[in-house]
């Protein structure tokens, strides 16, 4: 048992939850809570912890015994309950944590690998807000999107807050993280043939006016700035969402989910 906080193990998973550049750096990061973990993939799996007690129950033993099951050659940990509350990030601990491997997914992965899929494509620019993050990446599963693009300026897709709102989409939803964003979006109009839509007040015509059975990709903008000039210059159309009332716009996950499930009903009908 870990009864040190002090102890090399737990001091490096208190930096995974703080710091985004020692995430980078050791490509892990931290999922914590019973679901959450039961969510994670048995090849993502690096090292388990648990409180004390935690495996005196049924529950807790069973969930033990399923995470040996898919997981077998990672190191599990049992700690003490003062330690294990002081590196835990949530208010009211679940008793299990893990360090998870980042997954290697490339611009492929995003547009779709198989032949029955027609690219759907999320394109983010420095959103800034975990839970915006969040929702984006379990509404792009439910709505069938292919995979998500971020420019390097976007929040950390792997900070605490946002992996705790994906509900474990994250392992199932390709993302890619880019450094050059017009570049890439050129590359999905010249290379995949990919129409880029960006969420625009210049917009003229409704986003429901637009055919999207096509492979299409949608720009987001900064939750206080919307798109830069020089992103939104590289869609292929603006597009505009109608609202009533003095709005000039919306939530960008609110945004982003209706464009997701528009695309998904024409798909769809």
């Amino acid at each position: 048992m870990i009864t040190s906080t002090n102890n090399n193990q737990i001091k490096n998973i208190t930096s995974l939850i703080k710091k985004a550049r020692e995430r980078k750096a050791q490509r892990l990061f931290v999922v914590e809570g019973i679901r959450a973990v039961a969510e994670v993939p048995g090849d993502l799996l690096s090292a388990v912890y648990y409180v004390e007690g935690f495996t005196s129950s049924a529950e807790g033993e069973q969930f033990i015994s399923d995470v040996v099951a898919k997981a077998p050659d990672i190191a599990i940990e049992e700690v003490a309950k003062s330690v294990f509350n002081s590196m835990s990030d949530t208010v009211t601990p679940q008793g299990v944590l893990a360090l998870v491997k980042m997954q290697e997914f490339t611009l492929q992965d995003v547009i779709g690998q198989s032949s029955n899929q027609v690219a759907h494509v999320m394109i983010l620019e420095s959103l800034q807000d975990p839970g915006n993050m969040g929702t984006i990446i379990r509404t792009a599963e439910g709505a069938g999107a292919t995979g998500i693009i971020m420019n390097n300026t976007t929040v950390d897709i792997y900070s605490p807050k946002v992996v705790r709102s994906t509900m474990g989409s994250i392992f199932r939803v390709p993302h890619i993280v880019v450094t050059d964003l017009c570049q890439t979006i050129d590359e999905l109009k010249s290379e995949f043939g990919i129409n880029v839509y960006a969420a625009h007040l210049k917009g003229e015509k409704s986003y429901d006016e637009f055919d999207f059975t096509s492979p299409t990709a949608f720009m987001i903008g900064n939750e206080g700035n919307g798109l830069s000039d020089e992103a939104a210059g590289h869609a292929t159309s603006y597009l505009k969402i109608p609202m009533e009332g003095q709005l000039e716009s919306l939530n960008a996950s609110v945004a982003a989910s209706l464009l997701m499930y528009e695309t998904h009903r024409q798909r769809r009908t």
